[in-house]
């Protein structure tokens, strides 16, 4: 989040959730919270997120961006945006190059989530020019395994994960 917020290319952020803890938090940084009215999980709150940017901003372009990207840097995701400018609709594949980390519509196109799984030929389907750039590991690495937590670790992380990733885990029971 606060590398985003810090990105010059980033104009507002917008954080659809109901939970009331982290709507606080992320509110604090600079977030600008949006109830999840849709309900029907992430892409429906995607699409909810983008309308209510749009409606602050009709000609804004618009960009969803993984929550789980504890190694982002401001200047890769300057890259990727500036990428994604010159295409109705583009998007960056996962480390793992199957699912969706980034995805971006211009100010007059739609924008047409399809997070989850293979998300990436689904993005590809839709007509979304694919982000080619090298160099932007810290946009592509996110986190669903303890692996990919090990390798976000070792590209660097945000000082939030790493004063969590300090804490050593409990002791489990034998």
């Amino acid at each position: 989040m606060a590398a985003a917020l810090a990105c010059p290319r980033v104009r507002d952020v917008v954080v659809v959730t109901d939970d009331v803890v982290a709507a606080a938090a992320l509110s604090a940084l600079g977030a600008r919270i949006v109830p999840d009215a849709p309900g029907a999980g992430l892409n429906a709150a995607l699409a909810h997120g983008a309308r209510s940017a749009r409606a602050l901003r009709p000609a804004a372009a618009v960009a969803a961006l993984n929550a789980d990207l504890p190694a982002l840097r401001t200047g890769e995701l300057a890259r990727v945006l500036d990428f994604a400018s010159a295409f109705p609709s583009a998007f960056l594949r996962d480390a793992a190059g199957i699912g969706t980390t980034f995805l971006a519509a211009a100010s007059d196109a739609e924008f047409r989530p399809a997070f989850g799984g293979p998300s990436g030929s689904r993005h590809l389907a839709s007509g979304a020019v694919e982000i080619a750039l090298s160099g932007v590991d810290s946009v592509r690495r996110d986190v669903d395994t303890g692996e990919d937590l090990r390798v976000a670790l070792a590209l660097g992380v945000g000082p939030h994960t790493a004063r969590i990733a300090a804490v050593p885990a409990p002791a489990r029971d034998r």
